[in-house]
């Protein structure tokens, strides 16, 4: 017995505002992967696929998180696609700006914008085993009838607001960081931080500077590691873009360099010893007072959370202005926050810098796949799972760029997604060639692949090194990073192995391999 979803249709119809859309192929999301994704598609020759983006530009999260100091902590040279090199990146850490004008240009470049649709939001998706086709709402109403779905929403871009006590009583202005309100003049400010994440240690000491008084909320200190941004000289830059290969083994050199920092984070955190001391010296030198010191001071191991650096972030919190605050938030008060010490402490602006939904952020698509089978309901039960991170049992032609254990923890993630979106392509391929309606992975091959990953994290430091990170579901398990090198999961995504598949038919039976 087959689902349709016929009774479904019913009940959308009178939310539905046109007549259903048809597409080949409907990519979520037009950040880094989704546009990737759509000139993979026409490299390919196919020009039949959409773009749906929530916002009214592309970039995700490139164009929405314009806080102070925002920058790539990955060197640019390698934060960037293979196949559009730039030689005139300013600095080798670039800042916000200078990458989301990069991802515009090239979605120019490429003619995408023809392909997007802008202030759309994907909010249910359901597969129809009759006609093999997905059917997926968006917010407004609107419905598309697709044979692909590609998934690009990335981790990054569902702020997380901690559940607080009194929240909505707050009379100031109070914002996350990754919607940060410019309209905001900090100047002469009270003004409160909660979180101490890779966001907080860039914007914190851009607005130090200029607030009357900066309370920083910390439930744990970070590792934050010396680091000063590195002006790219115009010489160097002509160089790149005249000198054959030079470009191409620059950023050879910075893979191979961040390479070999896999090896202490997978297999023997032990030796990150000496990224301990360099730390614990950093703080010293640039805290003054013993007991901020200590309240900076990590009691993990360097790497389960992630790696940070900053030579001004230490700086901004040993002024005298500056108040680091450990012992959590009791209640938000229409007037400021109480700590847990039991002092209110007025302020006049809130800025959570409390990073985003990541681990469950696959939840926030309802996907019917299979049979019916609720693959969102799976998800937050058991935790996300994919086959290499991509494909998932029960949702046939469905693919996730950036999907369950593809994050990374020590190179850019730009390379893995480019080994995605061509794993992605060739099982479009496969099922053209072969004249079917669809790919799903077996599921006893996906469920071997998601053990051999957990079993290759064990000994990880994101699993040991005596942290609680957001890499960490609410199971306590790791789906989110990557277990290894990347060069490892670029030859195991190098071809698509047939084998681990089953290629579906419109009679819903399973076609020859």
């Amino acid at each position: 017995m087959t689902t349709s979803v016929n009774d479904s249709l019913e009940a959308d119809a009178s939310e539905a505002v046109n007549p259903p859309i048809h597409t080949e192929t409907l990519i979520i999301g037009s950040g880094f992967s989704g546009l990737g994704m759509g000139i993979a598609l026409l490299k390919d020759g196919r020009n039949d696929f959409l773009i749906l983006e929530k916002a009214h530009d592309v970039g995700g999260t490139w164009r929405d998180n314009t806080y102070p100091g925002a920058a790539c902590d990955v060197p640019t040279h390698l934060y960037s696609y293979s196949f559009e090199p730039r030689s005139d990146w300013k600095q080798l850490w670039s800042y916000q700006p200078e990458i989301f004008d990069y991802l515009k240009e090239v979605a120019d470049k490429y003619g995408l914008r023809a392909h997007l649709r802008f202030g759309k939001v994907a909010v249910r998706a359901a597969w129809d085993d009759d006609e093999m086709r997905w059917h997926v709402w968006t917010a407004d109403g609107q419905e598309y009838v697709t044979q692909f779905v590609v998934s690009a929403i990335g981790a990054l871009h569902i702020p997380s607001i901690p559940d607080l006590a009194g929240i909505e009583d707050f009379e100031g202005h109070a914002f996350h960081s990754a919607e940060w309100d410019h309209t905001v003049d900090l100047t002469g400010k009270r003004v409160a931080v909660v979180g101490t994440g890779a966001s907080a240690i860039q914007f914190v000491p851009q607005i130090a500077e200029k607030v009357s008084s900066l309370d920083l909320y910390q439930r744990t200190p970070a590792w934050v590691f010396p680091r000063q941004n590195v002006e790219i000289p115009s010489g160097v830059k002509k160089a790149f873009g005249r000198v054959p290969g030079l470009r191409r083994a620059f950023r050879g050199g910075l893979y191979w360099g961040a390479e070999a920092g896999a090896y202490a984070l997978n297999n023997r955190p032990v030796l990150l010893k000496g990224a301990e001391f360099v730390g614990k010296r950093f703080i010293r030198r640039e805290i003054d007072d013993p007991e901020l010191q200590r309240k900076l001071t990590p009691d993990y191991r360097p790497g389960c959370k992630r790696l940070l650096g900053s030579n001004t972030y230490y700086a901004a919190l040993n002024r005298r202005t500056s108040t680091v605050i450990t012992d959590g938030i009791t209640k938000v008060t229409k007037n400021g926050i109480i700590a847990g010490d039991g002092i209110e402490r007025p302020v006049d602006v809130i800025i959570y810098g409390t990073g985003f939904h990541v681990t469950d952020s696959f939840e926030s698509l309802d996907i019917k796949g299979r049979h019916g089978v609720d693959v969102a309901t799976r998800f937050a039960a058991e935790g996300p799972t994919a086959h290499r991170g991509i494909s998932i049992a029960d949702a046939p032609n469905v693919f996730f760029l950036l999907g369950p254990n593809t994050g990374l923890g020590h190179t850019s993630i730009v390379f893995m997604i480019e080994s995605q979106i061509r794993y992605i392509a060739e099982a479009m391929r496969g099922v053209r060639q072969k004249g079917v309606d669809a790919i799903v992975p077996r599921a006893e091959v996906q469920e071997e692949y998601n053990r051999d990953v957990q079993r290759r994290l064990a000994n990880s430091v994101w699993n040991t090194g005596g942290c609680q990170s957001w890499y960490l579901d609410k199971h306590g398990n790791n789906r989110t990073l990557w277990p290894g090198y990347t060069w490892r999961y670029w030859l195991s995504t190098r071809r698509v192995q047939q084998s681990e598949y089953e290629f579906l038919t419109r009679s819903g039976r399973s076609a020859a391999k």
